[in-house]
């Protein structure tokens, strides 16, 4: 096997076995906020926070890793981090400490902007490799949907022992990083306002849209569980659902990466944007448990065609500057996920529907917006 593409098998190992952990706690969430009293509001609140208070970390740790010319050191302290924070979470007595814990424990994705400059040096094709990394990851998830199942349903588990149960398994990602061969670059001592006003321009319109996607997009997912639930009024097959999502994701987001290395970024992000909207509209008229079936496999599928490829697409266009340029990208699309989530929650406590209109008006916007993106040529290398 060669060395990028061993660098990209064990970074997808420790993403796997993160994501274990990270699933069998997020699907609950939205139980154990309304266990303590949260609303939709507060469900929002923290999809939001989830991503967004410590996305600012992802560009600080992408900027620091141009900096130093390292990046194996940021993606183990942010998987370590993740599992510490996860852990944590047995102790909340409240809503508000949900808030807090579910911050700290996203300050982990420190790592994000490092673990991709390897990736993006690990292989020329980007969106295959990305792809590959994000199917393992969500591969994950989707084991940690069962696992969750499992012991929540079938054994009675606690929330707080599947919590415990989640931590442990999360650990286990720290394996495979110590067989990961670092990229190492000639330091760019460039302060971090440097360093993005250097960035090309095609770069900062196309982390516009994509934020502007974002408040749509957002973790959306959480709000789908909760129509599912309220549509077959049970949680074990709203898991269930959840873990169709994870599937499909996982089963796509290679071939859709293959797929923007032969066609362009651009095409196939425009086919993602168009399914979203199908999507939406899909659940404003959602009925029956064999009618969400469908629509969280296609939602699956659209996070197959949009996220690794928006990522891949970033890459394309970072220069040298890759890790402030993806911490940059990562940073911005999370920052946004604080009043999407917020604004998604507020309209979800007035009116399911009024969430989903608004959704799909902002998805439409970004769809527009997506039609004046200028497409790199580094795909095509």
């Amino acid at each position: 096997m060669k060395r990028g593409n061993k660098n990209i098998w064990l970074l997808g190992g420790s993403s796997l076995f993160n994501d274990i952990g990270s699933e069998m706690v997020t699907p609950l969430l939205p139980f154990y906020v309304s266990s303590l009293g949260g609303n939709g509001a507060v469900l929002g609140l923290i999809s939001g926070m989830r991503e967004g208070l410590a996305s600012i970390l992802k560009l600080i740790g992408g900027w620091l890793s141009d900096f130093w010319g390292k990046r194996k050191p940021f993606v183990f302290f942010g998987y370590l981090l993740s599992s510490i924070f996860r852990f944590l979470l047995i102790l909340a007595s409240s809503w508000k400490s949900i808030i807090a814990l579910v911050s700290l424990e996203r300050i982990g994705k420190v790592r994000d902007a490092p673990r991709d400059v390897i990736i993006t040096h690990s292989t020329k094709k980007r969106g295959r490799g990305f792809a590959l990394h994000q199917a393992l990851d969500t591969s994950g998830g989707v084991i940690g949907t069962l696992l969750v199942i499992f012991l929540f349903w079938f054994l009675g588990f606690s929330m707080k022992t599947i919590i415990i149960v989640a931590s442990l398994i999360s650990l286990l990602a720290l394996i495979p990083l110590f067989f990961v061969k670092d990229v190492k670059t000639p330091p760019i001592k460039k302060s971090i306002i440097e360093g993005i006003h250097k960035l090309d321009k095609r770069l900062k319109y196309f982390i516009f849209v994509s934020a502007i996607f974002t408040l749509a997009h957002f973790g959306l997912y959480m709000f789908l569980i909760l129509r599912a639930q309220e549509i077959t009024g049970s949680i074990a097959l709203s898991l269930s659902l959840y873990a169709i999502f994870s599937l499909a994701y996982a089963v796509f987001a290679v071939p859709f990466g293959k797929l923007s290395d032969k066609v362009g970024r651009k095409m196939v992000l425009f086919l993602g944007y168009v399914l979203f909207l199908v999507v939406i509209s899909g659940f404003i008229v959602a009925f029956n448990f064999i009618y969400l079936i469908v629509m969280f496999a296609l939602y699956g599928l659209v996070y197959a065609i949009v996220q690794s490829n928006q990522k891949a697409y970033a890459a394309d266009l970072a220069g040298k500057m890759k890790g402030t340029a993806l911490g940059l990208y990562g940073a911005v699309t999370g920052l946004v996920n604080i009043p999407a989530g917020l604004i998604a929650g507020l309209l979800w406590d007035k009116s399911p529907l009024a969430m989903f209109y608004y959704i799909f008006v902002i998805g439409l916007i970004s769809l527009v917006l997506l039609y004046f993106v200028k497409e790199g040529n580094e795909f095509r290398k």
